[in-house]
Parts: structure tokens; sequence; C-alpha cells
């Protein structure tokens, strides 16, 4: 099993820059790709952005795509996610997510094995 660990959320206002963090722990040498998910209150669990195993491959929504950057850091079982020019759209608990078998960066929720509890980001306008 594995477990993922969100961290680094929290308040700031438009135009302003957050970075994320998610650890994972137990049996890592599972994990290939890492992916970043965020809910807003009342809306679907929506895809942000997904990196390969080596991290030469990423995937970003539209809507944050040229703002926020996924990378990671095998040798600490960590991923990141830059988040810079917020916006108050972007309010929403930000979702770590893993894949356990060889895959390609995905959108799809469907494809990722163990989620985070999740960490609260708001901006304000």
């Amino acid at each position: 099993q594995v477990q993922l660990v969100e961290s680094g959320g929290g308040l700031v206002q438009a135009g302003g820059s957050l970075r994320l963090s998610c650890t994972a722990s137990g049996r890592t040498v599972a994990i290939d790709v890492m992916g970043w998910f965020r809910q807003a209150p009342g809306k679907e669990r929506e895809f942000v952005a997904a990196i390969s195993q080596l991290g030469s491959t990423t995937v970003y929504a539209d809507s944050v795509r040229g703002r926020f950057t996924i990378s990671r850091d095998n040798a600490q079982n960590t991923a990141y996610l830059e988040m810079n020019g917020l916006k108050p759209e972007d309010t929403a608990v930000y979702f770590c997510a893993a894949v356990q078998k060889p895959w390609l960066p995905t959108k799809s929720r469907n494809d990722y094995d163990y989620w985070g509890q999740g960490t609260q980001v708001t901006v304000s306008s």
C-alpha cells in the first residue's frame, strides 16, 4: 500500500503563489505516474496536472497551463505543484494521486490507484 500526504495549502491573494507538496510512504517503489486534482465546493473533482515516473513527460489542464508547474523528486518520494498567478477560481481542495503500474501521465481519475486527503487552497480577490 501507498500513503500520500499533501501539504502547502493556504490562503493567498489573487496573483500570488503557493507550492504544494505530496509525500509518499509505504510501498513507494510501486508508484509510477503522479498527479494533482482539485475539487471546488459543489463541483466534480477535476484534473490539474500529471507527471511521468522519470519526470520527462507532463500534462496540464488548459485552465492552469502556463501558471502551474508539476515536478517530482523520486529520492524524496515527493511530488510538487508550483502555482503562480493564482486566481479566485483556483480555490479548491487539491488532491495528490498516484498510479501503481507503468503508465503515461493521465487526466482520468479512474487511472489513479492512490489518493491523499487533500489540502485547501483559497485565493481571495
